[in-house]
């Protein structure tokens, strides 16, 4: 008979039970209970395939939390998993009961001893915080996986994680010295050598079993990462039950604090990147390099590279491989059998390579051809002599089952990561699914591999394990779960007597169209969840910087919309409360569309949803998605008779925006006044865009923008009518607004489209092109210079994707630059004036989501602008900073990156911003900086050679 809790989703199912469940705990536990329906929302996936909908959350603020908590689930017979950054690939990080949220405050280095090289931490510490306490000793914690700026060392020892520097630091297990946790029963342990901790009736469970112990694991594998580690508990291997806990899953106890041990960091890292026809090729190398004592030997294709492989060596495949020493680098090149080779020494070189490899985790959730592709058969491991050898078989399977994917991996460890465009929407995808793991299981136990070489069994693979091991010692690990936890309550389903590898698929009941399958494209990697300067140059996820909490990250949003589109826990739809107040911080800044690897673009997302959630009843929208979402209306009806408006008794309140910020002012004359009365005899060789922004609050960039152009010799010309891009009302969610504002723009930029003969033109409307039969290609507009950054995005991404059916939204978008790609484009030899001085100021978000800024950078060189712009977001983003409500966020996101890029600043750096938004938020949030657009300073130089 199965042992166990058999009752939790009887209690789950009645909602009193559950408020009884939440009280209980809320009069025991002094940290935070929450079993609201986001709460739950929240956690009912990590990174995997799988989805369980938890009761509540709990996050304990001490381990006399977690023992209390422990206490109350125990005693109303609930499940218990812990969890921390929710990146576990297997499904161990989901649970029916009670989860305790390990993140919130059990987040601490407690203690750092350089000398012993150990450092105590508690469980919800982020990895990368632990490697910065380190850092100033020469120390480091040696496991890194590719999600160390988010995993959590809790969840590092629940699954044993490993990372690229494995070959030569080994596996969290390796690396842990001893553990405090609590058991389901309530006890308080320490594990450590020599037995120390163990439960009543372990050692002797071991001594009956030495010999199977002894032989039925497999040899020569560095990443054996598959079931429970009954071996470390041997006697000629210490009995080390701190070591044996490490992989356990979250089904023995609760870490509360862990003594971890720190290795020396490399003197002169060197990364020497070679270059193989393929992976097997690749890998088939990869084992001859372990006598280099390398540090890493990482191994990964071409298809997993976003922009075919710029910057990497000649070849099809690669490895990564770090060492000690330019030396040592040189001599590996040298020797190893590579098409060709790049020893990289430059830190900030080496760190780019790196992001290449750390986002394959993500990158490889897409198909070359757009299709989708999933974990499930995600981290095996065979001995790495037998790793091409493996690999090739494994090509065969995938072809013979009809499926796609690309490995890519720890190939120095023989451990392969592999995501996979399985069908989990339909009955026949998922009996395809169960058989094709099952047919992998037999195909790495015939190499001698584990079916986990990182990230653990869970739901996955857990099942599979008998054919791994045998039922023998299958049935001991059941053993030794009983004695840690005879109540079955922690984790139950996970690793001893799992639940089927297909049951629980989140996909499944998701519409076959629609939101729901474009946000479960989330893998969970949570990137999005990524704090401090190991954040690098990304711009997502700002509200969640801001915030810290995970439903203002990107991965959070899309778990909402994932359950409002199941319909299970968010029961009201497009109408739900919990979704759009998750969505009210979102700031649109698009980070995510460029950061986050599985390409979710919530912005996007957001302005469907608000689309959805005020459909026939525009009286529900805030007043300003009629002012700020509409301010190009209002702008060229009224002008700078709206700076007197503004100025009236409550009319900031009247206008839905914040009375905390001043407005900014309408100029008095406007860009496309000034140039209508201007005299050229120049033939135009660009259209410049008169987006709002410059027409009307920022003139002089638009006039400086001109001075630039022509002085490089390029006539300048605007368009014959009123455009507009569209972004206020995307943003807003008014989206059919945007289509009729975009279309109008069309008919001006191109002319009437097919099927457009019968609407009206705008008025003296001379189209730039001749408008096309239906079914004639389109001739080409030429390029269309636009100065806003947000305004070249949503021509660029939102106009092609709200019209997708119109051709004239492609050729728009596709003539569309930005002022340094025309400069660069049109007046390659032209020598613009030096400026030579520091900047500092702002990259704007849409620009590095959608745009790029490498024809910016390009231009400021050639300029003498020397220096890097802050990365992130400013805060203001559009509407988003005057909305009353989101003042603290706001001024928390300039804070983030921007604010101190500026303090840091040499006093005479030219401050850069080619955003309104971002000039507008350095205005209010630091006036003793003046913020220009690039073209302000090259007219300026233009004018004053003596300027810089």
């Amino acid at each position: 008979m199965r042992r166990g809790l058999r009752h939790s989703v009887v209690v789950g199912s009645h909602e009193h039970t559950r408020a009884e469940l939440a009280d209980a705990l809320r009069a025991a536990v002094a940290g935070d209970v929450d079993f609201s329906t986001t709460a739950r929302a929240l956690t009912s996936m990590d990174a995997s395939n799988y989805r369980r909908v938890p009761l509540g959350v709990v996050a304990p603020r001490d381990a006399d939390d977690v023992a209390a908590a422990l206490d109350v689930c125990r005693t109303h017979g609930v499940p218990v998993v812990p969890r921390g950054g929710g990146t576990s690939i297997a499904g161990q990080a989901t649970g029916t009961g009670v989860v305790l949220d390990l993140t919130r405050h059990l987040r601490a280095v407690v203690s750092l001893d350089p000398e012993a090289r150990t450092a105590v931490v508690q469980p919800g510490l982020v990895l990368d915080r632990l490697r910065e306490a380190a850092r100033p000793h020469g120390l480091t914690f040696g496991p890194d996986p590719s999600t160390h700026s988010r995993c959590t060392l809790g969840g590092m020892i629940g699954n044993n994680a490993c990372g690229s520097h494995s070959v030569a630091w080994g596996t969290t297990a390796d690396n842990v010295r001893g553990l405090d946790v609590v058991t389901y029963g309530g006890e308080r342990l320490r594990l450590g050598r020599d037995g120390q901790g163990a439960p009543a009736g372990l050692r002797e469970l071991v001594g009956r079993n030495l010999a199977l112990l002894r032989t039925g694991y497999p040899a020569g594998l560095p990443r054996r990462i598959s079931g429970y580690a009954l071996d470390a508990l041997l006697p000629e291997r210490g009995t080390d039950v701190a070591r044996f806990f490490c992989g356990s899953e979250g089904t023995l106890g609760v870490v509360t604090e862990a003594e971890v041990r720190l290795v020396p960091l490399p003197a002169e890292p060197a990364l020497v990147v070679l270059g193989y026809p393929d992976e097997s090729a690749a890998a088939d190398a990869a084992a001859g390099l372990l006598a280099h004592r390398p540090l890493t030997v990482e191994g990964m294709a071409a298809d997993l590279v976003r922009g075919g492989g710029e910057g990497l060596p000649r070849g099809g495949a690669w490895l990564f491989v770090e060492v000690d020493g330019a030396g040592a680098a040189a001599a590996l090149a040298r020797s190893a059998d590579a098409l060709d080779a790049l020893v990289v020494t430059d830190p900030a070189g080496q760190r780019a390579l790196w992001r290449i490899r750390e986002d394959a985790a993500g990158t490889a959730t897409r198909m070359p051809d757009g299709g989708e592709a999933w974990p499930g058969w995600e981290d095996c491991a065979v001995p790495p002599a037998r790793l091409g050898a493996y690999l090739r078989e494994f090509r065969s399977l995938l072809k013979e089952f009809g499926i796609r994917g690309t490995p890519y991996g720890h190939f120095g460890d023989g451990c392969v990561h592999v995501r996979i465009d399985f069908d989990l929407y339909t009955d026949e995808g998922v009996r395809h699914f169960r058989r094709f793991s099952e047919a992998a299981a037999e195909l790495v136990v015939a190499h001698g591999g584990s079916l986990s070489g990182e990230h653990g069994d869970g739901k996955a693979r857990a099942e599979l394990l008998s054919r791994m091991y045998g039922e023998e010692l299958v049935g001991l690990f059941g053993a030794v779960k009983d004695l840690w936890d005879p109540a079955g309550g922690l984790n139950p389903g996970m690793l001893v007597r799992p639940e089927p590898l297909d049951t629980g698929l989140r996909f499944r009941g998701l519409p076959v169209v629609g939101l729901g399958r474009e946000v479960a494209r989330c893998v969970g990697v949570a990137k999005c969840r990524t704090e401090g300067p190991s954040s690098g140059p990304s711009v997502m996820c700002p509200s969640y910087r801001a915030t810290g909490e995970e439903q203002h990250s990107t991965r959070g949003r899309a778990r909402l919309l994932h359950e409002m589109a199941l319909g299970e826990v968010i029961t009201d739809g497009p109408r739900s409360e919990e979704v759009r107040e998750a969505l009210d911080l979102c700031l649109s800044c698009k980070g995510c569309r460029s950061d986050c690897p599985a390409g979710v673009d919530m912005a996007a997302y957001k302005s469907r949803f608000l689309e959805a959630h005020y459909a026939g009843r525009p009286w529900a929208r805030p007043r300003s998605h009629w002012t700020m979402g509409g301010l190009p209306r209002l702008l060229d009806h009224f002008g700078p008779a709206l700076n007197a408006a503004m100025r009236l008794p409550f009319a900031a309140r009247l206008a839905g925006v914040t009375p905390e910020r001043p407005m900014p002012r309408v100029a008095g004359r406007s860009f496309t006044s000034w140039f209508g009365e201007r005299a050229s005899d120049r033939p135009p060789a660009l259209t410049l865009w008169p987006d709002t922004f410059t027409d009307h609050l920022s003139p002089q960039v638009g006039r400086a923008a001109v001075r630039v152009l022509e002085a490089a010799g390029l006539g300048v010309t605007l368009p014959p009518g009123r455009v507009c891009c569209g972004l206020t009302y995307v943003s807003a969610g008014r989206l059919d607004a945007a289509r009729k504002v975009m279309r109008r723009t069309l008919d001006v930029m191109v002319g009437a489209g097919p099927g457009d003969a019968a609407r009206t033109p705008t008025p003296g409307a001379v189209p730039l092109a001749a408008p096309a039969p239906e079914g004639v290609a389109l001739a080409s507009l030429g390029p269309v210079v636009v100065l806003e950054p947000s305004c070249a995005a949503a021509l660029r991404s939102d106009l092609p994707e709200l019209l997708p059916d119109d051709p004239r939204a492609a050729l728009l978008a596709s003539s569309v630059r930005t002022f340094a790609e025309a400069l660069g484009e049109l007046a390659p030899d032209w020598a613009p004036p030096r400026a030579a001085r520091p900047v500092t100021g702002q990259t704007h978000c849409h620009q590095h989501a959608v745009l790029g800024d490498a024809a910016d950078r390009a231009l400021r060189r050639r300029a003498g602008l020397e220096g890097e712009l802050a990365g992130g977001c400013c805060g203001l983003a559009g509407n988003f900073g005057f909305e009353p409500g989101h003042e603290r966020v706001s001024a928390a996101c300039a804070e983030d990156q921007l604010l101190p890029a500026l303090r840091a600043a040499p006093p005479h750096a030219v401050v850069l911003a080619d955003g309104f938004s971002c000039r507008t938020q350095i205005a209010h949030m630091s006036p003793g900086h003046r913020a220009r657009h690039l073209a302000e300073v090259l007219a300026e130089a233009l004018e004053d050679p003596a300027e810089g």
